[in-house]
């Protein structure tokens, strides 16, 4: 495997803390930290704790002033009101796509050129050299 293709959980743990630590440098960790917050919904199975999270999650990143309010059109935030009303674990998937197509065109981009991810993976790559040596 060349190291490219080599990864492991850790990798990915320690990536999407370098993300969220590099959007938080720009002000702008409410996408990742929204898309998390989504996740974590899905996998809620009590229909109670579905309808608070739902509530809770809304208020946090998407109604109008929320405080770490998504950058989202009115429709699609009117659509996912109305949704509240019988919250289901697909309630933000709209706005979760969304969010992610954001992040995947404009912060991630940056953050694979940024100073920070540079030097980690530099820093794994010469891990990765002195364990194959």
């Amino acid at each position: 495997m060349d190291r490219n293709t080599n990864f492991s959980c850790k990798n990915v743990e320690d990536g999407l803390a370098a993300f969220r630590t590099f959007l938080k440098t720009e002000f702008s960790d409410e996408n990742i930290e929204f898309w998390m917050a989504c996740e974590e919904y899905k996998k809620i199975k009590s229909s109670a704790k579905l309808v608070s999270k739902a509530n809770k999650i809304f208020k946090e990143f998407i109604d109008v002033q929320a405080p770490r309010e998504v950058n989202i059109d009115y429709r699609t935030r009117e659509k996912t009101k109305q949704s509240l009303e019988d919250p289901s674990p697909t309630t933000f998937n709209e706005v979760q796509a969304k969010v992610h197509g954001l992040m995947e065109k404009d912060s991630y981009p940056r953050f694979l050129r940024s100073k920070m991810y540079q030097e980690m993976v530099n820093r794994a790559h010469a891990q990765g050299q002195r364990r194959s040596v």
